[in-house]
C-alpha cells in the first residue's frame, strides 16, 4: 500500500534530527557516515544532502565526530541525548491529560522604538515559539502560571535595546472567551482543520497497521512522517482548557490515530534501520533502539529493543 511520505517542507536536517531522536539513545554509539547516508536515502534524500544535513547537525551541536576517524563517524552528544529524552516525552505524552486549570495567564507587554523592528520581530518569533499569542500588538498572552520563559526572552532580546521596555505579569480575565477574551487571540479553527487533517492523512495508513499490511521499509518511512507531523502540535497547540474550546474538537482523535500507528510501527521501522545501517554499521542493531509511549500515556521511553532498552 501506499503510505504517507514525510511532511512536505521536512529538510534532509529535520529529518535527521526526528531519526536520530525516535531511534537512538546512547552517546556511545559510533555512527558511521555511510550508514546516516544509507538511512536517509530511504526518504529519498540524496548523499550531497545527506552529508549537508550532517554538517548542519554538528554545528548545531547535536552530534559532534570521533577525533581522527576516516572515514567519519559521529555520535550524539549528552546534552543531545537530553534534549532529545525531553522532546520525545513531550510529543508523546502531550494531549494525554486535560490541562488543570487555574484560570491563571501569562501576560507579555513590550515597547521598542521605531528604529528596532528587527528586534520587534526577533520578540513576536520568540514568544511565538513559547506558545504565546498576540492579543493586542504588543501584548502576548498564554494559558498558565509559568512565566519564567518570556522573562528570559524578552530579557535577552531588549535589555540591551536602546528605548525598549518590557513587562511579563500574572493576570486573570473577568471574560476569558467571547470576541474580547483572551481565547480570540488563538486561531482554533484553524488548529481544528490542522488535527483534522492529520486524522484524515493517517486514516488509510491506520486501518493497514491494524490488518498487518505494513511492511518494515513501509513502516520506517510513514512513522518518521506521522512523527514529523504530530510533533508540529506539541509546538502550536497552546493546550486550552476544554471550556474554551469548540466542541467537538478534534485532537484526542489525532492522538489516538498517531499513538496507535506510532506504537504498532515502531518494531518495523527499528529493524528496517538495523537492515540499512548493518552493511555500513556492523554494531547497528546493538544501538538502534525505538521510542513508545508507555500503557498509562503519561511517560514514554526507549522500547525493549536495542541496547536503550536492555
Amino acid at each position: 500500500m501506499r503510505v504517507p511520505r514525510a511532511q512536505v517542507g521536512s529538510s534532509p536536517q529535520h529529518l535527521l534530527a526526528t531519526v536520530l531522536g525516535e531511534y537512538l539513545d546512547s552517546a556511545d554509539a559510533d555512527l558511521p557516515s555511510a550508514a546516516v547516508i544509507a538511512i536517509l536515502r530511504e526518504f529519498g534524500v540524496s548523499e550531497s544532502s545527506a552529508r549537508a544535513a550532517l554538517s548542519r547537525l554538528v554545528k548545531r551541536g547535536l552530534i559532534a565526530m570521533r577525533a581522527s576517524r576516516r572515514p567519519p563517524v559521529y555520535h550524539l552528544t549528552s546534552g543531545a541525548i537530553a534534549r532529545h529524552r525531553a522532546r520525545m516525552r513531550q510529543f508523546l505524552t502531550f494531549g494525554a491529560q486535560p490541562p488543570h486549570w487555574t484560570g491563571d495567564w501569562v501576560l507579555a507587554t513590550f515597547s521598542i522604538p521605531n528604529s528596532g523592528q528587527a528586534s520587534r520581530h526577533a520578540v513576536r518569533r520568540a514568544l511565538g515559539a513559547l506558545r504565546f499569542a498576540g492579543l493586542y500588538d504588543s501584548v502576548w498572552i498564554r494559558p498558565g502560571s509559568d512565566a519564567a520563559p518570556a522573562r528570559r526572552a524578552l530579557s535577552e532580546l531588549l535589555d540591551d535595546v536602546r528605548g525598549a521596555r518590557w513587562s511579563v505579569m500574572h493576570v486573570r480575565f473577568d471574560e476569558e472567551s467571547g470576541p474580547h477574551g483572551p481565547a480570540a487571540a488563538y486561531d482554533l479553527t484553524a488548529l481544528a482543520s490542522a488535527y483534522s487533517a492529520f486524522i484524515q492523512r493517517y486514516a488509510r495508513l491506520r486501518v493497514a497497521v491494524r490488518s498487518n499490511e505494513v511492511g518494515p521499509a513501509q513502516a520506517l518511512v510513514a512513522r518518521t512522517s506521522a512523527m514529523d507531523s504530530w510533533r508540529r502540535f506539541a509546538d502550536i497547540d497552546p493546550d486550552l482548557p476544554d471550556h474554551l474550546l469548540p466542541t467537538p474538537w478534534p485532537r484526542q482523535e489525532a492522538r489516538d490515530t498517531f499513538l496507535e500507528v506510532h506504537s504498532a510501527l515502531g518494531a518495523l521501522a527499528q529493524a528496517r534501520l538495523v537492515e540499512v545501517a548493518t552493511p555500513h554499521w556492523p554494531d547497528a542493531a546493538v544501538w538502534i533502539t525505538h521510542f513508545e509511549a508507555s500503557e498509562d500515556s503519561s511517560a514514554a521511553g526507549p522500547g525493549a529493543s536495542g541496547r536503550a532498552g536492555r
